[in-house]
């Protein structure tokens, strides 16, 4: 019987090591969601005293899209709309969003108990407009947005389910 238990206490550190480094991984993705956001909030600040005309339409030449187009046209129309108050508010919304994401992915760093719920919820709630995308346009990126999400609370609802979170089996020695 006392193998047993040497054998139980060998591999419980592996398990918890493996467990940590998922939980690092999912940490490093919504690190990274939330530096994409964060650096698009630092774009659309650039943009506050900048007509949103011309750097649409800079853009649009940028990309050797014709202004003239249909699509362009309705690209130009909308950037004219914009004013500085619809941009310090896209800016601080995605400022946000970003600041959560760090939250989170810091909470998953640490194996935190309520980063691991944080992930379940905020991931769950993704889900339906993630479906609803793929349902009206399959490209590879949405089908391995869908997948990675998916995949994320999963794993999570399994690690809170089972009750093997590293929290719990700290708090336990």
């Amino acid at each position: 019987m006392g193998s047993i238990v040497r054998t139980r206490m060998a591999t419980a550190p592996r398990e918890h090591d493996n467990q940590l480094r998922v939980l690092r991984g999912i940490a490093a993705v919504e690190l990274s969601k939330g530096l994409i956001v964060l650096s698009a909030a630092c774009g659309v600040v650039l943009l506050v005293h900048k007509d949103p005309w011309d750097v649409a339409d800079g853009l649009l030449r940028l990309l050797h899209i014709s202004p003239d187009g249909h699509f362009a046209q309705i690209f130009l129309d909308w950037a004219d709309t914009l004013t500085e108050a619809k941009l310090w508010a896209v800016a601080a919304v995605a400022s946000a969003y970003s600041i959560l994401r760090f939250l989170e992915a810091y909470g998953l760093w640490k194996a935190r108990a309520w980063a691991e719920w944080f992930a379940l919820i905020s991931g769950a709630l993704y889900l339906p407009f993630e479906i609803y995308t793929l349902v009206y346009r399959q490209t590879f990126f949405h089908i391995a947005v869908l997948v990675v999400n998916l995949a994320i609370v999963l794993y999570m609802v399994y690690v809170l389910k089972t009750g093997g979170s590293l929290h719990r089996v700290r708090s336990q020695t």
